[in-house]
């Protein structure tokens, strides 16, 4: 019982700085200046003893979001920008379902469907478990396909990138030298 009280209690002064925002130190809201007692506020209030500007703060200022980048479905696959990086979705996948009942990937990129959807089957890798084990099915932990796997865009790389698969080190071509 002494606990609950204790949790009570703590949360009640937790949340007794949230009271307060907005309040200037006179006692007035912060956004209204105060010129009754010829004290003229200027958009601060404190919380807690701070300052804090109530106008034109960035967590207030209405910016509008970045535009989307056009998603890439022709079902041509990209060379990877990294070594080991998942091969990208070279299709639309907005309306798939993937939760714990239905993995809609799986209809085509399973190891039984392949033939029939000529789409790729998965790697070896997401029918092992953690410990090594091959599995007769997709690994728990490879199931969502869209924790590492991501549709292709027409976005550009936000930092500049150097990296050159094998085969170009290498010098050879798609099908033999150069």
């Amino acid at each position: 019982m002494k606990t609950r009280f204790l949790i009570a209690a703590l949360a009640l002064l937790a949340g007794v700085p949230a009271l307060t925002i907005g309040v200037a130190t006179n006692g007035v809201a912060a956004d209204k200046p105060a010129v009754s007692s010829g004290i003229v506020s200027s958009g601060t209030g404190t919380v807690g003893g701070i300052k804090v500007p109530s106008a034109n703060h960035p967590i207030t200022l209405d910016v509008p979001a970045e535009a989307t980048h056009r998603e890439i479905t022709d079902d041509q696959k990209r060379v990877r920008n990294y070594a080991d990086q998942p091969p990208l979705i070279p299709h639309a996948i907005r309306d798939y379902q993937i939760d714990l009942n239905i993995n809609k990937c799986l209809t085509c990129h399973d190891r039984r469907n392949t033939a029939g959807s000529q789409a790729p089957m998965l790697s070896v890798t997401h029918f092992q478990d953690r410990d090594g084990q091959t599995l007769g099915t997709v690994a728990a932990r490879r199931y969502f396909c869209t924790q590492c796997h991501v549709p292709q865009t027409d976005a550009q790389p936000i930092v500049p990138n150097s990296f050159q698969d094998f085969d170009s080190v290498l010098g050879h071509a798609q099908g033999g030298q150069k």
